[in-house]
């Protein structure tokens, strides 16, 4: 007999959850540089970058409803190629992405988190991934509700820096005079901002837990995509509002500028919301890439140790304790940030593969509970082409 995963997630708490995986602690830090190469015109990158994510998470949301089981992508893959193998090279592929890209997070937390806290770091990054490994095995109730308290921190916080950057602040020259458009730093900022929408993907392997999810999986995806894009809109209109362009390409907290200047007080507690941005980003990443070991266990055997759920938990408790250990172990070592940029190719290349099964699955079965027009799948693929090629130059 199968092993099944509990369904007990609603549209909400999977919403909030693929708020909390793209609105990450990155955000404190990436206006800056995308202001820096595109100026004034740094709220249509953001919005253009969302619009190019838009066609692969319209993918997401056909096979997800098609296939709403763990470890997605490597269903969607299985099927669009017949190919097993394959499928177990691009699971494999997420789960380590989310491992790495967990453990990225999980030391810049610790960064925010030691102006608090002062201890070694390597007992704060230990100690951090503990906590949240048990949170993640107590179970997926008490883990989303989390990720939603902690998003919910999060997104007040970087409410409040657009309020006062839009209503408190002075504008600046650069805003009252706008320079004319740079396209080639728009495009750049483009190619930067489109892996700030990277986390939708993390939802699919959540829909073996999830209630009706033909229903509720495409509408999540999408939701969760459209609030981020706002979000990043909103604090980048105050942001290249409130403070000259060049000092907020300067500054690694440009955030905490746009408070100080349009405030004149500290920014402090900026810090302590990234703390709950890195958490909600870790805990995000281990719940995720635990239930793609959980989904790769069912075609490998292998694998097979990783698809007992805990008859109490109901979550994947192998899995997870792996996949915690495997974060910890990525943040001790270094060097996690040239990681992390292989990792954005590495999930722009599954990106390509989904999209090329999405074109082959609706060319062999078109009804689907949810259905996007087949060229959809075509743009998204040649949007993450382009990602990946500008990535690929980026590595090199």
């Amino acid at each position: 007999m199968t092993a099944t995963l509990q369904r007990r997630i609603g549209p909400g708490l999977l919403t909030a959850y693929g708020v909390g995986v793209m609105v990450g602690a990155g955000i404190y830090v990436l206006v800056g540089v995308v202001v820096g190469q595109a100026g004034v015109w740094a709220p249509l990158a953001f919005v253009l970058a969302g619009l190019v994510a838009l066609p692969s998470a319209l993918s997401y949301a056909e096979l997800a409803a098609r296939m709403p089981e763990a470890a997605g992508e490597a269903a969607f893959i299985e099927r669009g190629f017949s190919s097993t193998g394959l499928a177990l090279a691009a699971g494999l592929a997420i789960v380590l992405a989310g491992m790495i890209s967990g453990a990225a997070v999980l030391r810049g937390g610790v960064g925010y988190l030691s102006a608090f806290l002062p201890w070694p770091e390597p007992v704060l990054i230990l100690a951090l991934a503990a906590a949240l490994t048990t949170v993640a095995i107590v179970g997926v109730l008490q883990s989303l509700a989390l990720v939603a308290l902690l998003t919910v921190v999060e997104v007040a916080g970087l409410l409040a820096v657009a309020a006062a950057g839009l209503v408190l602040a002075a504008p600046v020259a650069d805003w009252t005079a706008p320079a004319a458009p740079n396209w080639p730093g728009i495009a750049a900022a483009i190619a930067l901002c489109f892996f700030a929408f990277i986390g939708f993907e993390d939802l699919e392997n959540m829909a073996e837990e999830v209630r009706d999810p033909a229903r509720v999986m495409p509408r999540a995806i999408l939701w969760s995509l459209a609030i981020t894009a706002a979000l990043y809109m909103l604090v980048s209109f105050a942001a290249v509002r409130a403070v000259p362009h060049q000092a907020l390409a300067a500054t690694e907290r440009p955030l905490a500028l746009v408070w100080e200047t349009a405030t004149g007080r500290s920014a402090l507690f900026l810090s302590a919301i990234a703390v709950a941005a890195a958490l909600n980003g870790v805990l995000a990443q281990i719940v995720m890439a635990a239930r793609v070991l959980f989904g790769l266990g069912r075609r490998a055997r292998w694998l097979a140790v990783f698809t007992a759920p805990h008859e109490r938990f109901g979550t994947p408790v192998a899995a997870t304790a792996l996949v915690g250990c495997g974060v910890a172990a990525a943040a001790l070592a270094l060097p996690v940030a040239a990681l992390a940029q292989a990792t954005s190719a590495v999930l722009l290349a599954v990106f390509l593969l989904v999209n090329v099964a999405l074109i082959r699955i609706k060319s062999a079965a078109p009804e689907a509970p949810f259905r996007v027009p087949v060229w959809v799948p075509w743009i998204g693929l040649f949007a993450t082409l382009s990602a990946l090629v500008a990535s690929a130059l980026a590595l090199t």
